[in-house]
């Protein structure tokens, strides 16, 4: 049998601010209810999700104040409070909701400032690890919104700061402000058009989450080169879009999200999946 030839993948990342995490963490956007809308089918499972990831090992989980809404960030409390040592967990604000599936920004710097104070209260914590924007209101000056986040920083009501669906230019701008320790674009082997930001993550250190990580359209596809993968590697379409994502950078942090423990410990796998050179270079050629 001929010897594959194997890249190492680093199992964790410094993020700038906050600390070593594992790179492979846990998405809180399906623990809520359709439409990422009010109360999961079983709220005790989906606490058994959380509280199961972080038994697997997850020290990171991303949530938001928009999914439910509220209703995330309550079940990571339920789950987790107190929090076990080393677990960061990550929220974000600048979306109000209005009904299943619609997400409207809005980011003046009094919403924002008081969406931090009820993310603290339901987390029950002191200060948020990670306070992301969620998106940039077109609406309201951008210096405003990072301003805001700059004040929250230095009062203690965050550790780290982050920024989601942005270009370098954003990038930049809020880089004058305060330190990005994290962008949250979407990224995966089906869309990978914010190249450009993690490129620029990865030259300045910043932690890049790709949402929507496991997408693989057609090439998951019986014949399709992920499906070809995964039954080469005795795995799922999933665990190799997975550690595709992991093998491409190193500041890449995927963060699937489920609310399924089964679904879950699938996921979770993909950080013991060996990509070797030849099946991540046949991946990179067909992804786009």
């Amino acid at each position: 049998m001929t010897e594959q030839n194997v890249t190492p993948v680093p199992p964790t990342i410094d993020l700038l601010d906050l600390g070593t995490v594992r790179r492979l963490g846990f998405g809180a956007m399906r623990i809520v209810g359709p439409g990422v809308w009010g109360e999961p089918e079983s709220r005790g499972t989906a606490v058994d999700v959380v509280r199961r990831a972080v038994e697997l090992g997850v020290d990171f989980i991303d949530t938001a104040d928009s999914y439910g809404p509220t209703v995330s960030e309550e079940i990571i409390a339920e789950a987790l409070y107190p929090y076990p040592d080393g677990v960061r967990v990550a929220t974000k604000a600048g979306f109000v909701r209005t009904g299943p599936d619609v997400w409207v920004p809005v980011g003046r710097p009094e919403y924002l400032r008081q969406q931090v104070e009820l993310s603290l209260r339901r987390l029950k914590v002191d200060s948020l690890d990670l306070f992301q924007l969620h998106r940039i209101d077109p609406t309201v000056p951008a210096n405003d919104q990072f301003a805001v986040m700059r004040d929250l920083q230095q009062e203690g009501k965050v550790k780290a700061l982050g920024l989601s669906q942005v270009s370098v230019e954003e990038l930049k701008a809020a880089g004058e402000y305060f330190t990005v320790s994290t962008v949250q674009n979407r990224y995966n082997l089906t869309d990978r058009s914010s190249e450009d930001v993690l490129e620029y993550a990865e030259a300045n250190g910043i932690g890049f989450i790709p949402w929507a990580p496991i997408s693989a359209g057609e090439l998951a596809l019986p014949g399709g080169p992920v499906a070809a993968a995964a039954e080469r590697l005795n795995a799922t379409e999933s665990q190799v879009a997975l550690a595709w994502l992991l093998r491409r950078s190193p500041v890449i942090m995927p963060i699937p999200g489920t609310g399924s423990i089964k679904h879950l410990e699938e996921n979770l796998a993909a950080a013991d999946l060996v990509l070797d050179d030849a099946t991540y270079e046949e991946l990179n050629a067909a992804s786009k």
